[in-house]
């Protein structure tokens, strides 16, 4: 890796995992090459609005290796880099991080975004970018929890419910205190360098805690910042989400000066 340059402005990246296959979906192919408007798919409307918000920013897409969807003018940079992703959505974000470490510095602020976003707004990206450059930890887009949260009780501990799919269905254990719980979004903004490390360290020691960027960075003691972010910011996971970001697009170019859902 480039090490740090303290004469320089640390550049921004974007690393964009789309290397997933999607099945929760249940379609005929990758969510992310879903018809999302007329013409184009997922990914294309992500990358758009990426580039939309920081063109200045590089890009680095993570794709499977025999990934017989993507074509390379569904990419609206003229140089960017791929890598190869890996088994798991960790997994292939650090196979990005070690291509990007060839081409940038320890201190290059790498954006993590999910491609199935594409309804993250630009006015929130550079919100979390202005935060992370002054956090030492880097920064997250979320929300704070607004709906009653319930923990399911145990397989095992869930009473029975009668006849029908309710015997099948878990029981509420308890009612979790919201106070102080947030919704995890991406982006994630972090030092190239610091990401890195944190990752393969915690991915070394308990992968199944990683399930974002901002875990690793935890599971090292570190503490990144929380960036209020629009709650319209969804991830496509389930074929309603489809429609709900197709609405919400559609709904954002015909009132473009419509406010943002408030966080």
């Amino acid at each position: 890796m480039m090490p740090t340059d303290t004469s320089r402005e640390p550049r921004l990246w974007y690393l964009v995992p789309a290397a997933g296959v999607g099945s929760r979906m249940q379609a005929d192919r990758p969510k992310q090459y879903l018809e999302l408007s007329p013409g184009g798919c997922v990914l294309e409307a992500t990358l758009a609005t990426l580039k939309r918000a920081l063109p200045e920013a590089g890009l680095c897409l993570v794709l499977g290796a025999d990934d017989g969807y993507f074509s390379p003018s569904m990419v609206p940079w003229q140089d960017w880099l791929r890598a190869d992703g890996g088994s798991e959505r960790a997994d292939s974000v650090l196979a990005g991080l070690d291509c990007l470490s060839r081409h940038a510095h320890d201190d290059d602020l790498v954006l993590v975004h999910d491609v199935a976003r594409p309804c993250v707004r630009e006015a929130d990206i550079h919100a979390l970018v202005a935060t992370a450059r002054r956090s030492a930890d880097g920064a997250i887009l979320a929300a704070p929890a607004s709906d009653t949260m319930k923990r399911a009780a145990p397989a095992g501990d869930s009473r029975p419910h009668g006849d029908g799919d309710a015997e099948s269905a878990p029981s509420i254990a308890h009612t979790e205190a919201r106070v102080g719980l947030w919704h995890a979004f991406t982006p994630q903004a972090f030092p190239l360098g610091l990401l890195r490390r944190a990752l393969r360290e915690a991915l070394g020691e308990n992968p199944a805690l990683i399930t974002d960027e901002a875990s690793a960075l935890e599971a090292c003691g570190r503490a990144p910042v929380l960036v209020a972010a629009a709650r319209d910011n969804l991830k496509i996971t389930h074929p309603e989400d489809l429609a709900m970001a197709r609405l919400l697009l559609a709904a954002r170019e015909a009132l473009p000066d419509s406010p943002r859902t408030p966080a």
